[in-house]
């Protein structure tokens, strides 16, 4: 335990729950969402209303448990019961579909990614992302008062679900972007603060030099920002390079890893530091292996000239060795039982594809990448109504041509794309 201010990824304060009611759609469908679940675990069907039963599909739950040959069912754009075909209750008049041969997993939650920060590029942002499954986007510390903020309670058919950490802290950048510099306690505290009064839940902060042109954050800077975080019920998620300020971060109850350690492979003290931190997430962003890859699954999706850049990237050897470093870090943290979420970096709408693929790459497997990007993703921002197959869980979920728990790259044969219940227009859409 971390101390007082410990809190564990299921503790969310009033505030927080407040916000979550936004995604639940309309006050009706929550108010009947608990009568649908009594009736189904009662073996009663309600009848009328707007159902549609999917069946024969494997499941893949998202907590790292699957049904073979499954039923779930959806009304009124909530999942109501899920479970073995034959033992779920259908309500009387419910269409049915017919998914033998499929998966179907939870829509993906990318908690790291950094977007547009105008109104037309966000939703441009999160209507490509929907298109490729992710149901749900964080952007990490690039956004300013106003508008993207302003959308954070917006729900649009056929688009993510938008959240924010909204202006991270660091050492003065001169020439990059601008966001809260400090260089004392007392403007760290007011930095964090501020954010706390835009009713952040995850403030974000750089621990780097970015190879030596900057101050970083002290372990009394960063200290402080944690400290007067948890005060104010906000979790710290630190974007770090090195393995001495992992260790630091840790010492100082740091909750989110928004990076893994890049310089070197992590020694024996920095896994008994994460043993010792129990709560403490870490969001991979794996770089690229720096090999010859296929993208032609991307082909009609993204513009052609875009497909064909990333066709011709070649052998790098420097980003292998950088991926290597990571790679072996991330397998063997999975290994101690951290808990991981998938997250990009980055403005790629399907990069959660290339991401899964490369962290099965490092060894985790293919159940694991999926519980990464689903159920422990979604917790991980405090999506308690998605992340998972589940009953009382909104219907975001993707249904799969193949399994991928076979081969993780599977999640790219995407057969349709449901959120809140309905069927994101992929047939038409436009880049």
């Amino acid at each position: 335990m971390r101390g007082n201010n410990t809190r564990s990824l299921g503790e969310v304060s009033m505030r927080r729950i407040k916000r979550k009611m936004h995604y639940r759609g309309a006050a009706a469908k929550a108010l009947a969402l608990p009568l649908f679940a009594a009736l189904a675990s009662c073996g009663q069907a309600p009848d009328g209303g707007d159902a549609s039963v999917y069946e024969g599909a494997r499941l893949i739950i998202g907590d790292g448990s699957v049904i073979e040959n499954g039923s779930l069912v959806v009304e009124n754009g909530q999942i109501t019961a899920v479970g073995a075909a034959g033992q779920v209750s259908v309500p009387a008049g419910a269409e049915a579909m017919d998914l033998s041969g499929m998966t179907v997993i939870p829509a993906l939650v990318d908690t790291h990614v950094h977007m547009g920060t105008t109104r037309e590029d966000l939703l441009n942002d999160l209507r490509r992302r929907a298109y490729f499954g992710v149901g749900a986007a964080m952007s990490m510390g690039s956004d300013l008062e106003g508008t993207p903020l302003e959308m954070r309670d917006e729900i649009h058919a056929g688009h993510a679900r938008y959240l924010s950490t909204g202006t991270g802290i660091t050492r003065p950048e001169p020439g990059r972007r601008q966001v809260h510099w400090i260089n004392t306690v007392d403007e760290a505290g007011e930095a964090v603060r501020t954010e706390a009064a835009r009713d952040m839940d995850i403030v974000k902060i750089w621990v780097d030099d970015r190879n030596g042109q900057f101050d970083k954050l002290t372990p009394e800077l960063y200290g402080a920002v944690i400290d007067v975080a948890h005060q104010n019920d906000v979790r710290v998620s630190a974007h770090i390079f090195n393995q001495e300020d992992a260790k630091g971060l840790l010492r100082a109850g740091l909750d989110i890893f928004a990076h893994g350690v890049r310089d070197r492979d992590i020694d024996g003290e920095t896994i008994r530091l994460f043993n010792a931190n129990p709560d403490v997430v870490l969001i991979p962003n794996l770089p690229g292996r720096g090999v010859s890859a296929d993208y032609s699954w991307l082909e009609g999706s993204i513009p052609a000239g875009s497909l064909q850049q990333l066709q011709s990237m070649g052998s790098d050897p420097m980003a292998q060795a950088a991926y290597g470093i990571q790679a072996r870090n991330l397998a063997r943290l999975s290994q101690q039982g951290v808990t991981i979420a998938m997250g990009t970096d980055g403005n790629t709408p399907w990069g959660a594809h290339v991401e899964m693929e490369d962290m099965a790459e490092a060894g985790m497997s293919p159940g694991d990448v999926i519980v990464s990007a689903t159920g422990n993703a979604a917790e991980l921002l405090g999506l308690d109504d998605m992340g998972t197959l589940e009953a009382g869980k909104s219907a975001d979920f993707v249904i799969l041509e193949a399994n991928p728990l076979d081969d993780i790259t599977n999640t790219r044969q995407i057969s349709s794309v449901y959120l809140r219940g309905e069927a994101v227009d992929r047939d038409n859409f436009m880049w």
